[in-house]
């Protein structure tokens, strides 16, 4: 029995995906080794992921296409899920630095899941030179977005160092079929097709209401329409990282102090996130400078905005890429900030007029031919290093615990998120907030962009600058007047006084 056809986003990260542009997210993890210590972490942990499968459908489930692909694939239960080719130990060789680590993310990164199996893998690695162990994952992009992720890392990590207790699986009779019949297939394709055909008729009026709404609302300034949103939407200027990408994949980490950021950022009214725009678009600046190829015209990164309305739990993408200013144009760092956070403001306006709309789903018959057809020619014509981008970078912030997690007894030190780079937009940094840090990971096409590194120290000169820029303006703000003195109270004349002065 199959659980379901993958709805036309998630299916889409399917079409997608060529060998240059695989479409797998993915995390790097830094781990204290539990107390007990770290021989035999690697199958403590795949006893524990067998423990906990039953709690999460990607852990257990595969993809089963339809026939000529004539619809999107479905999702059906693998009841012979190899545990050993799915959770694998590697051995960084010596002295194990962090360098080589990022190496290795960044090669592991490049190769394709097999679609024949489940849509994950991870690594457990040893080796490194301060005795730390490091954690590497990753999952297609079909099976869950940012959000999603977020909350199936919750569901596998523990907030005490003692792994909780969970419920065991329900039983379940084991299933002879290793793939579903033709006629169950087609069936399922047709009913699904007739059941998308009637949830667009019904969404159809609130899809028509929202962008009436989105038209006729006025922003802060009084601007109304499309006019408050002029000037978001445009092509970005060329850079060398803008172009038709490899399959060859790099990969840098950063962590910056939260309260620092947050800190900048109150000096203006600025959030986390507008911070950590202006704070890749100052590291961007930087690096490009290197090249002697910084834009006369604004970066725009191609922000990722949920579409999941309140309180849906569902593992799935539903989210859109929107275009942000990074005013890479302004050189004073807080005007930059001030003008990315009114940018960032324009657009989140626009994202909550979409709320709810991404569990809309679209008839699949024919997508598949069209959509791959499409991406192969786009790659292969190099179009992406021909043509004016789309957006410079993709930029994304996920919200995590501002606690510290542990992972078999083995304490989270950072969780640094591994993320996609595509053809015309060949880095991408993601950053995942955890235990007072914000955790930068900076995937790139290694042809691209093979000094990765550098961008990633450049997100501290960044922070440093702000903080330099915040801290003048402090001392440079123009005192309070003081408050009118009082003038002394009249002194009522007597008698006597009056006669002196008569």
């Amino acid at each position: 029995m199959h659980k379901g056809h993958l709805s036309a986003t998630d299916a889409g990260f399917l079409y997608v995906e060529t060998p240059e542009m695989p479409m797998h997210i993915g995390s790097l993890y830094l781990l204290k080794p539990p107390a007990h210590g770290s021989e035999n972490y690697a199958e403590e942990y795949r006893d524990m992921i067998k423990a906990r499968a039953h709690t999460a459908p990607l852990f257990t489930h595969k993809l089963n296409n339809m026939p000529f692909e004539l619809a999107n694939p479905v999702w059906i239960e693998d009841d012979d899920v190899d545990y050993d080719y799915h959770i694998r130990q590697v051995t960084l060789t010596k002295p194990g630095t962090m360098d080589q680590l990022e190496k290795l993310v960044g090669r592991l990164h490049s190769s394709l899941l097999d679609r024949s199996r489940p849509l994950w893998e991870f690594f457990v690695i040893d080796g490194l030179q301060n005795g730390d162990l490091a954690f590497y994952s990753k999952v297609h992009h079909a099976a869950l977005d940012g959000q999603a992720g977020m909350k199936l890392t919750m569901a596998l990590l523990d907030a005490t160092e003692e792994p909780r207790e969970v419920g065991a699986p329900p039983p379940r009779p084991r299933s002879r079929q290793y793939q579903l019949g033709i006629g169950e297939l087609l069936w399922s394709a047709t009913t699904n097709a007739l059941s998308q055909y009637v949830k667009l008729a019904r969404v159809a009026p609130k899809v028509v209401k929202s962008a009436i709404d989105t038209y006729r609302a006025t922003d802060a300034d009084g601007k109304w329409g499309f006019e408050k949103f002029k000037g978001a939407f445009g092509l970005a200027p060329r850079t060398h990282i803008n172009v038709t990408i490899t399959n060859q994949r790099a990969f840098a980490a950063k962590s910056l102090p939260i309260a620092e950021v947050k800190a900048v950022g109150k000096t203006v009214g600025a959030t986390v996130n507008d911070m950590v725009l202006a704070l890749c678009s100052g590291a961007l600046l930087r690096y490009l400078k290197d090249y002697d190829e910084v834009p006369k015209k604004s970066m725009i990164a191609a922000v990722p905005m949920s579409m999941r309305a309140e309180g849906d739990s569902s593992q799935n993408n539903q989210v859109t890429m929107l275009p942000v200013s990074l005013h890479s144009d302004i050189k004073h760092p807080l005007e930059r900030l001030t003008a990315i956070r009114k940018s960032s403001n324009r657009m989140k306006d626009l994202g909550s007029k979409m709320k709810g709309l991404g569990a809309i789903d679209a008839p699949s018959i024919g997508t598949p031919w069209l959509m791959t057809g499409i991406v192969a020619l786009y790659g292969r014509s190099n179009l992406a290093s021909n043509i004016p981008p789309i957006a410079n970078v993709a930029i994304s912030n996920v919200p995590g615990p501002n606690y510290p997690l542990y992972m078999t007894r083995a304490m989270l030190r950072s969780m640094y998120p591994v993320s996609i780079p595509t053809h015309g937009i060949g880095c991408n940094i993601t950053v995942q907030s955890y235990n007072g840090n914000l955790d930068f990971g900076i995937t790139a096409c290694r042809r691209a962009m093979p000094d990765v590194k550098k961008l990633a120290t450049y997100l501290g000169d960044a922070l440093d600058e702000l903080k330099a820029a915040a801290a003048k303006a402090a001392t440079e703000k123009p005192a309070e007047p003081a408050a009118a003195t009082a003038p002394p109270p009249k002194r009522r004349k007597t008698k006597a006084s009056a006669q002196l002065h008569s």
